[in-house]
């Protein structure tokens, strides 16, 4: 999902988007992979040059013209099959050294999960420690996602310009992902809230979309007065806005 925030939070490579390349699943993967690196070339910044790497015969890491970072990867057809695009995230400075912490957090409660890989730096990574993660991914609702960490210096942290949103389907999910996840009092707002590693969530309601796409404009309108007011959204002071009660 994309939307307008004006310009408080600029994105950087603390998220970034992972594309597997499957050459299992498209035959001309690695051409691909070259036609896609080049349209998000134009106007766009590479972080890691499109080349030979020891764990991929292609990939690169590049932030396109709008900011976004995007990691391209042609991957080897006879690993275990991932989905085309996995959120990836990035632990750097205070973080640093987290990734392999916050995936266990992430795993203890979400439901549908599992590990995946776990990858770690030995010797003559420096500055990254020994021991610290290279890569992980892992599944959070049927969802993949990838960390690591990077003790590199790194002038940015995570922050609102991506965040992760979850539907929950009942007012007692909600409140349960909250609790687990709120680590910020001052960042929660509107359904937003901010984990102990920085990472912002949404937690919303899917009543939300229903009512959203649904509605009258004034029920819109009523809705969305009813929603900037709060922190934690309530499903059913939302109902009450959207009927008009």
């Amino acid at each position: 999902m994309a939307i307008s925030a004006g310009p408080l939070f600029k994105f950087n490579p603390s998220i970034s988007f992972i594309v597997n390349f499957d050459p299992s699943r498209e035959k001309n993967a690695r051409e691909r992979i070259d036609e896609v690196w080049n349209l998000l070339s134009e106007g766009g910044t590479a972080l890691m040059p499109l080349d030979k790497y020891p764990f991929s015969e292609r990939y690169g890491w590049i932030a396109d013209k709008y900011g976004v970072s995007w990691q391209l990867m042609l991957t080897n057809p006879e690993g275990e099959p991932r989905p085309a695009i996995v959120p990836s995230l990035m632990f750097v400075g205070q973080n640093c050294g987290k990734a392999e912490e916050a995936r266990e957090f992430y795993l203890s409660f979400f439901r549908n999960s599992k590990p995946g890989a776990l990858f770690r730096y030995g010797p003559g990574h420096e500055p990254d420690k020994e021991g610290t993660v290279m890569f992980t991914d892992f599944m959070l609702e049927n969802t993949w996602f990838a960390a690591m960490d990077s003790a590199r210096e790194h002038p940015f942290n995570f922050n609102e310009a991506i965040s992760l949103l979850i539907r929950c389907e009942t007012q007692e999910e909600m409140d349960d992902y909250w609790e687990k996840l709120s680590a910020v009092p001052a960042a929660e707002q509107c359904g937003w809230l901010k984990d102990k590693y920085g990472i912002s969530w949404q937690i919303v309601p899917a009543a939300l979309d229903e009512m959203m796409t649904a509605g009258t404009p004034e029920q819109r309108a009523r809705v969305t007065q009813a929603f900037l007011k709060m922190k934690k959204l309530n499903i059913a002071e939302l109902q009450k806005a959207f009927k008009g009660e």
